[in-house]
């Protein structure tokens, strides 16, 4: 008789000022240390681990700051490292510091006095408050009571997004110099709501949407052979609709660093409770397709690192 999986509960306590709450980011190095294909997958959302201060500081509770988190995206690729590929997981959440913008994107309204001249305040982004440091969440959601000293937005840039990307690049670095090539998969999720308004009536909603900055950012068989694994599972695979590729895809993509890089964007409907945040049942099954994905992708996309000898004349 098969054993029923335990689905993982995440103690409340432990995300204010727990262990993981000294470190940045997890690095999880591919088993046996030396990856079998220069795939490296990122999770800068997933980060559930919520400073005491900060949470002091905000206007809301903690179960809405955790509105913008990409609620246990590093869990459906925790497998990663067990197919021989290294997994980068942010600790911090998004409502602290987000990753995935430009490190001066910043919402100048937000703070008590002038912010440096080298500041984007311009960006849509930073114009609509989703800057590297959020001044809302969902549904325009002020985060703070009052205005931040840019000081301390200065320090989480510093401690929290110049290691993240230094990361990112060593890892991409040292992938390229072994095999030639470097293939970055940054994994999101969206709000069942989001996708459900993106989708008329009469068509079924999206449960993955594939973004490569509009088929710039890799090549197209990395999009093409995820398109096809997701579909094959029965999920319902769109690319480049609304979600297109973050700050990520499109700094470390073909027009940028260099590497092949796709975001992943997962309905969030598909394995957490709707208004809550805990997993269902389902989270398995999800797991399970995204674990055989990955087991797929070294052959799949071994074309993209492997040089064709020539054809000897006749």
């Amino acid at each position: 008789m098969t054993q029923k999986r335990k689905t993982p509960r995440f103690d409340t306590n432990a995300l204010l000022g727990g262990e993981d709450c000294t470190r940045i980011f997890t690095l999880h190095p591919p088993r046996g240390e030396e990856p079998v294909a220069p795939i490296l997958f990122s999770a800068p959302h997933s980060g559930r681990c919520y400073p005491v201060d900060f949470v002091r500081k905000a206007a809301l509770p903690l179960n809405e700051l955790r509105g913008s988190e990409d609620f246990a995206v590093d869990l459906l690729f925790a497998a990663a490292p067990a197919h021989g590929m290294p997994l980068l997981v942010a600790q911090r959440p998004r409502a602290w510091l987000d990753l995935n913008r430009e490190p001066h994107e910043l919402s100048p309204e937000m703070f008590d006095g002038p912010v440096p001249p080298w500041a984007d305040t311009t960006s849509e982004r930073a114009r609509s408050g989703l800057g590297v440091i959020p001044r809302v969440i969902t549904e325009d959601r002020a985060i703070y009571r009052r205005p931040l000293k840019w000081e301390e937005a200065k320090q989480r840039i510093e401690q929290a997004w110049g290691p993240y990307h230094l990361a990112l690049q060593d890892q991409l670095q040292a992938l390229q110099q072994r095999f030639g090539a470097a293939v970055l998969i940054d994994c999101h999720s969206m709000p069942e709501s989001a996708a459900r308004a993106m989708t008329p009536l009469s068509l079924r909603q999206p449960d993955i949407i594939l973004g490569d900055v509009e088929e710039t950012a890799c090549n197209p068989l990395l999009t093409d052979t995820l398109d096809e694994l997701f579909s094959r599972a029965g999920l319902n695979v769109r690319r480049n609709r609304v979600y297109t590729g973050g700050y990520i895809t499109r700094r470390y993509g073909l027009q940028g660093y260099g590497a092949h890089a796709v975001q992943i964007e997962i309905n969030r409907g598909l394995y957490m409770q709707p208004g809550a945040f805990e997993l269902t049942d389902a989270f398995f099954a999800l797991r399970d397709i995204i674990t055989g994905i990955m087991a797929e992708l070294p052959t799949r996309l071994a074309p993209l690192w492997h040089q064709r000898p020539a054809q000897a004349a006749e």
